[in-house]
């Protein structure tokens, strides 16, 4: 399936919208993730950290706005390869705070509070405030979640795609772009409606379970494993199905004994281009699951229900919905006979 068939679309429909969007007054001033920043214009230069905010803003119609990117987990959508390949990739992953503030950005967007926040990696809010460079981090990312908890952050809420599209809407303010806000918000919503109507047609066992496996520092140590509140939880609860891990961490670190004796009966994997960890390999992967003496008894590797996933789309992004439509695609395909 070509998932980003919808985002074309909606980039032809702008048009249509320009006459009933608001225009920003300015100056903006916004509750972001706990902190107020103040825009006193539309930022002519961002640099992104992290993709989520980066492919938002090339479907807002703004990646002449955008002057660095960093932070890859997969390629870029299809439709924006062209704009992608002449904007500097700062870093594949974390970038240093100096290539930030080198390319001059007016603002700094990013996907994680983590890598821009209290205890950033890349650098705190404040830090870049001092320079005058207004930062944003994606609401998915904060909004229902307790980031101070070290790690990949605690979940208090479950994740809704609502905030995914607070994060459109206010972009699109920031940058007086609202009908390109309006028009991509409505097809993500019209796109996500439509894969929980087939999630719900499939008429899946009501006893099924996954889990959902993003990567391990090594494949013989115990994995990063979805908690039940974040994006792969709001799949699993859209097509009814159990996770397996019962953790309120994003991406608590659960041993293999513990998974194989809840035995799941679908397994999830991470495919990415990163290679931070030997395990970020979706082959290294695939390759323990059916050598592991543990791994390998378990039901959902002798009966095949492994899929793989885009990494990005386990992320709270505009791909959860996309991760959606790619869960319910491999399950129709799929016998659960009991």
């Amino acid at each position: 399936m070509n998932f980003s068939r919808h985002i074309l679309a909606t980039l032809s429909l702008i048009p249509a919208f320009h006459a009933m969007a608001d225009t920003t007054s300015y100056p903006l001033t916004l509750t972001n993730c706990g902190m107020e920043v103040r825009f006193k214009s539309a930022p002519n230069s961002t640099v992104t950290v992290g993709q989520s905010a980066t492919e938002i803003l090339y479907a807002l119609g703004l990646a002449d706005r955008v002057a660095g990117t960093s932070v890859w987990f997969n390629p870029v959508l299809p439709e924006f390869s062209d704009v992608n390949a002449d904007i500097e990739r700062i870093a594949d992953n974390d970038p240093s705070f100096e290539a930030v503030v080198n390319k001059k950005p007016d603002l700094v967007a990013a996907q994680y509070e983590w890598h821009v926040g209290p205890t950033g990696s890349v650098a705190t809010r404040s830090q870049f405030h001092d320079l005058g460079i207004a930062t944003y981090i994606m609401p998915a990312d904060c909004d229902t979640k307790d980031n101070a908890t070290g790690g990949d952050g605690t979940r208090i809420a479950a994740f809704s795609t609502e905030s995914v599209y607070k994060g459109i809407n206010e972009l699109a303010t920031i940058f007086d772009v609202q009908d390109a806000g309006e028009a991509l918000v409505a097809d993500l919503e019209t796109q996500e409606a439509s894969a929980i109507a087939n999630a719900e047609s499939l008429e899946l066992p009501e006893d099924l379970s996954a889990v959902f496996w993003f990567s391990s520092p090594d494949q013989s140590v115990d994995p990063y494993v979805a908690g039940r509140l974040g994006a792969p939880g709001y799949m699993m609860d859209k097509l009814g199905i159990r996770n397996v891990i019962q953790s309120n961490e994003e991406w608590p670190v659960v041993g293999w004994e513990s998974i194989a004796q809840a035995d799941p009966d679908i397994i999830v994997v991470a495919s990415m281009d990163r290679r931070r960890y030997p395990a970020d390999d979706v082959d290294k992967k695939l390759e323990f699951l059916h050598s592991d003496p543990v791994a390998r008894e378990m039901a959902a590797v002798k009966n095949g229900h492994i899929i793989e996933m885009d990494a990005h789309a386990m992320s709270a992004t505009i791909r959860t919905i996309f991760g959606l439509e790619m869960l319910v695609d491999a399950l129709s395909t799929m016998s659960f006979d009991r």
